[in-house]
């Protein structure tokens, strides 16, 4: 495919800088059960070692009133008391984060939401008696609405909002400057962002300005009868595409990467080189808008639709924490899976800030066969992952960290 690395062109605002730098490190500060644990208390309590641990930004989980205590089907957006906790409780956490300089990421809902009374067709397609009151043509032809239809995919059974209304635009722009100049939201990430048309993400965060910004634009690998195919050009070009169609505003989680790396633990580490030597995930294309992760609410925690196997995670973390793109941890693994994996992950992410990788750091892979995977990343650090022995010639060479199956070494 005719990619062009984008990743010389950067904007140069306070997105730019961020984007520029390439230094974030994400954490999914939840899973699916957490609104059953006071959540905004809970997590008030961990700041401190998220802060201290080296991350960047923390996703919180969807902080307004919803039709599901997980926070997707939201109604009313304006309301703050949520399964998660009061507002009061989301304003103390957010103080907190701001203390201890961890950016808030928002989780934005915005392809669907649900009706307060029924309208058209009988479907309750109308927002009446809450902020944003819209009627049925805030919502698409596709689900029940008198709106145009979808710019995107449905999320089936229930109303998706039709993002080609000017009414509906205004206010769902006024809505996030809400979110960030009176809630305190710095971050952004957009739900089901195959939805709607990358255009209106593109429009959204421009005129709300958010820090950082990544889009859940999460569609099937391509399989055949023997199972994930070697080349997935074409799954990672859509996402490649929807990055694009921000004009590069946002960054989009890797599903890529993660698709292939959960199976090349298995003993086929080979995959993880491309024909053309490289990272075959978006990491490999557009490495500054690649934001890699083994497992989030949807894919691990109790739902569990596309888990990354247990016993490999470290060294999932061995291979995100070492190479370029943006790394995202998942509160699991590093809250729930005990002591030792908490540190092991802190120790990668120190090694990753001490040596200066960054999202567009140089990467040349050295092995990648069934039982080895090994690399080079910019100047000062390699690493292997597998069972196969292998270590960097020369004295210079010390060893940083290793555990399960992984080793990391520096300069």
């Amino acid at each position: 495919m005719g990619y062009v690395n984008h990743d010389l062109d950067d904007q140069n605002s306070n997105q730019g800088v961020v984007l520029q730098n390439g230094k974030e490190i994400l954490f999914q500060a939840f899973n699916w059960e957490s609104h059953k644990h006071n959540w905004w208390r809970t997590l008030e309590r961990k700041v401190p070692d998220i802060a201290k641990s080296g991350f960047t930004t923390a996703w919180l989980p969807p902080a307004t009133n919803s039709f599901a205590p997980e926070g997707y089907l939201p109604q009313d957006l304006y309301s703050l008391n949520s399964s998660y906790g009061s507002e009061h409780m989301l304003k103390a956490l957010l103080y907190k984060m701001k203390q201890h300089r961890v950016r808030p990421m928002a989780d934005i809902v915005i392809n669907h939401r649900i009706g307060t009374t029924q309208g058209h067709g009988g479907r309750y397609n109308r927002y009446d008696g809450i902020p944003i009151s819209w009627d049925e043509r805030a919502v698409t032809s596709c689900t029940g609405g008198l709106g145009n239809r979808s710019t995107g995919d449905n999320f089936n059974g229930v109303p998706n909002i039709d993002h080609t209304q000017t009414f509906v635009r205004k206010d769902i722009i006024k809505w996030l400057q809400w979110l960030c100049y009176d809630v305190g939201f710095q971050d952004f990430r957009f739900d089901f962002a195959r939805g709607y048309a990358p255009k209106f993400a593109k429009e959204y965060i421009q005129e709300a300005k958010p820090i950082f910004s990544v889009g859940e634009y999460w569609d099937s690998c391509s399989y055949n009868g023997c199972g994930l195919e070697y080349n997935q050009d074409s799954h990672r070009q859509r996402i490649i595409n929807w990055i694009d169609n921000t004009g590069g505003l946002s960054t989009a989680f890797d599903f890529t990467t993660k698709g292939i790396l959960q199976e090349a633990v298995r003993g086929e580490l080979w995959r993880l080189r491309d024909a053309q030597g490289k990272p075959p995930g978006v990491m490999g294309w557009w490495a500054s808008r690649a934001v890699t992760f083994l497992d989030n609410h949807d894919t691990g925690s109790t739902q569990a639709h596309w888990p990354f196997p247990s016993s490999h995670v470290m060294e999932g973390y061995a291979y995100l924490l070492t190479h370029p793109g943006i790394p995202s941890v998942f509160y699991d693994h590093f809250c729930d899976w005990g002591e030792s994996i908490h540190d092991e992950i802190v120790k990668l992410m120190s090694i990753r800030k001490s040596n200066g990788i960054h999202s567009r750091s140089s990467i040349k892979i050295a092995e990648a066969q069934p039982n080895l995977y090994s690399a080079f990343i910019g100047e000062k650090v390699c690493m292997k992952i597998g069972d196969g022995t292998w270590c960097p010639a020369g004295k210079e060479w010390t060893l940083a960290t290793c555990g399960h199956q992984y080793a990391v070494w520096q300069k």
